[in-house]
């Protein structure tokens, strides 16, 4: 009866003759209703459930009530996805070796150390969203980007962002492209390298393009390659996706009301914000498990970052929806940094994208647009995977796979039609690609910094920390 009636809703729908757009945003807004009543969200109506029952006398609903409590009270409404006592960042967490050679208001740079005697002469710059904290890029040992590159010879430097608090309401997308240049420059003094290969995920490949279009504009030439992970420029041309569907005006300025009130964007209501999106499996997922099997939330070590969320700051927030009612950077001049125009052609070096096949929060369609309109030769590979599993995606899974394809192809449908599929990690795939663009090697340094840039902390630094707007 429940499939029954959620196929004549959408029957229904369809009758309505709504234009595309207006069509999907009303699927999406019926999805969210017809998955909420779901049976098996219910003990009646969940086999597993009411066997569990059966089994422990009830002992799992009283477990269950306490953790419904626990998760009203200390999780944001939420159900609990993750086990946050078993985790600890540096000690479990964010381990490898390295130190934060620069600090100012908006970030720390830190430097990792070599695992090689040589390393590229050409170091690697990554830029982590600033809706997360960084150390998604340094997991556990064996899932670790950062281990992946230092043991493959690469010099190796990350921003770890500040988590801001209402008293950095006015940072926005261009004091963080501006913090952005100050550290690359310092990494460049450090390394003795003219240039970076520079890597930018999801909200972080944003900033990173900006900055990129902006030294195309000031005939700065610092960066060498850039990889843009799970990222989106042009929302225009990807409008019809979960993330574009409620770009309109009256939303818009909604959600600008909101966070210019407070000063920020809470991390809280944007971790709420990206579950509902995906509520089969980011919520209802996790009532069955803690609060009808009584279970305790899982122990896993991206769940755990997943929840360890940060503020945006209200002028950046307020900038990423301007972007977005604009349909993003698209082609041709499309924002201002001090005075200065940026035009995403203007970046001329080689780039390597990278989109999830299943990713709902830049869906790759979305992500595969960024090809057109950067000034250099690009390349793109397609993960079968979600947004953060295709970040964390390390070689030696057996399900992983990934596809590319070397011929000319304009469209996402060309892409599919002409694609290769191979089996395994996308790792190995961009190493290849970075390290013949990534120069000679050279002998690995001893200490981490320079005489003028030493050592302030051992990482992962003092911004990894909980507290909004403050230095532990």
């Amino acid at each position: 009866n429940y499939l029954l009636w959620c196929k004549e809703l959408n029957n229904w729908l369809s009758g309505l003759s709504l234009d595309e757009r207006t069509e999907m945003r009303a699927q999406l807004a019926l999805s969210l209703l017809t998955d909420t009543v779901s049976p098996t969200n219910t003990l009646a109506g969940n086999p597993t459930a009411m066997k569990v029952t059966l089994d422990h006398g009830g002992k799992n609903l009283v477990q269950g009530f306490k953790n419904f409590m626990r998760d009203m009270k200390d999780n944001n409404g939420l159900p609990s996805m993750v086990d946050k006592s078993k985790f600890d960042v540096g000690q479990n967490l964010a381990t490898s070796e390295g130190d934060v050679i620069y600090r100012e208001e908006h970030l720390e740079l830190i430097e990792y150390a070599p695992k090689t005697d040589e390393v590229f002469e050409t170091p690697i710059f990554i830029v982590p969203p600033q809706i997360n904290k960084f150390y998604v890029w340094d997991l556990a040992e064996g899932r670790s980007i950062i281990e992946y590159l230092t043991q493959r010879g690469h010099r190796v430097f990350i921003v770890s962002w500040r988590n801001p608090a209402a008293e950095q309401a006015d940072w926005g997308l261009n004091s963080y492209v501006e913090a952005l240049d100050r550290a690359s420059a310092v990494a460049c003094e450090v390394s003795k390298s003219d240039k970076l290969n520079m890597i930018g995920a999801c909200s972080g490949g944003l900033t990173a393009a900006a900055l990129l279009a902006y030294w195309g504009a000031k005939k700065i030439d610092r960066a060498n390659t850039m990889t843009m992970l799970v990222a989106i420029l042009d929302v225009e041309g990807g409008k019809n996706t979960s993330m574009g569907l409620f770009a309109n005006i009256e939303t818009l300025e909604i959600a600008k009301m909101f966070s210019n009130s407070k000063g920020v964007l809470e991390g809280k209501d944007l971790e709420r914000a990206f579950a509902w999106l995906r509520p089969n499996d980011l919520i209802w997922a996790y009532w069955v498990n803690n609060y009808l099997c009584g279970n305790d939330a899982p122990a896993f070590d991206i769940l755990y970052w997943n929840a360890d969320t940060t503020n945006l700051p209200a002028k950046f927030h307020r900038d990423l929806i301007n972007l977005l009612g604009k349909g993003g950077f698209g082609e041709g001049p499309s924002w201002d940094i001090n005075g200065t125009a940026i035009d995403l052609a203007n970046v001329k070096c080689d780039t390597y994208i990278v989109g999830g096949e299943t990713d709902h929060i830049t869906p790759w369609d979305g992500c595969y647009l960024t090809k057109g309109l950067l000034g250099g030769d690009s390349e793109f590979v397609l993960s079968q995977a979600g947004h953060i599993q295709s970040l964390i995606n390390p070689p030696g899974n057996p399900r992983a796979r990934f596809m590319t394809n070397d011929g000319k192809h304009e469209s996402t449908e060309e892409f599919l039609a002409g694609a290769e599929q191979h089996s395994g990690s996308w790792w190995p795939h961009w190493m290849t690609w970075t390290e013949k663009r990534s120069g000679k090697m050279i002998k690995a340094p001893k200490k981490p910094g320079s005489t003028k840039y030493k050592s302030l902390a051992a990482a992962p630094g003092t911004y990894v920390g909980d507290t909004p707007g403050k230095v532990e």
